[in-house]
């Protein structure tokens, strides 16, 4: 262990005498986001970045382990969004004075859960919309607002963003689905960073297939 130390997803501060990066997980106080072990934000406080989201919002926020998450990022939760049957978008039943009862929850947008795989990289100042999900491995450019869902290992940049290109090959990407890195013990991940570090992809490979197929 370096320096001695074993690896703690209840730490605040993973970084010794630097407090603008945190582990995210022992700092949630919202019931309806959850999020996995050793997930870290380029902040201090990341329920800041989970906008829209209210004591009697319906949606949940999902993230999974060892995401990383830059500074600016924000997640957009459902309650954001206005009634857009009827003519106007004006919320009159949110401010005093206007006679409107509050619309059915059937009249309001709803996309469900916003789900984050595991090790997800999420961009400086990226917008995840409400409902998305975005599949283990995938990179978020800066500055993108994602609307849709993004596949495992995917690379998605821009407004509204798109997806550049897969990191691997579809047979590497089922490798490392199959293999879940993330959900091992700490001491199995500490053995594993050569791998999963390696730039020889092709390396890579043979290990995984290895492991794979041992009994």
């Amino acid at each position: 262990m370096k320096n001695g130390k074993k690896p703690d997803p209840n730490a605040v501060h993973p970084i010794a005498g630097y407090d603008k990066e945190i582990y995210v997980k022992p700092t949630v106080r919202n019931p309806n986001i959850v999020v996995g072990d050793f997930t870290y934000i380029a902040d201090s406080d990341f329920e800041s970045h989970v906008t829209h989201f209210y004591p009697w919002s319906r949606d949940k926020l999902i993230i999974g382990k060892f995401c990383q998450i830059a500074a600016g990022a924000e997640f957009v939760m459902n309650d954001a969004n206005h009634q857009m049957n009827a003519v106007s978008t004006f919320p009159f039943y949110t401010l005093e004075g206007w006679d409107m009862q509050a619309p059915a929850p059937s009249d309001m947008p709803y996309k469900g859960d916003t789900v984050i795989g595991n090790d997800v990289w999420i961009g400086q100042n990226a917008v995840i919309l409400p409902g998305v999900h975005i599949g283990d491995g995938a990179i978020v450019g800066a500055n993108s607002v994602v609307g849709g869902d993004v596949a495992p290992y995917a690379i998605v940049i821009g407004n509204p963003a798109r997806m550049l290109r897969k990191r691997f090959d579809d047979e590497l990407i089922a490798l490392l689905l199959g293999f879940r890195w993330w959900d091992k013990s700490i001491e199995e991940i500490n053995s594993l960073i050569p791998i999963l570090t390696c730039g020889d992809l092709e390396k890579v490979r043979k290990e995984l297939k290895e492991r794979a197929s041992a009994p």
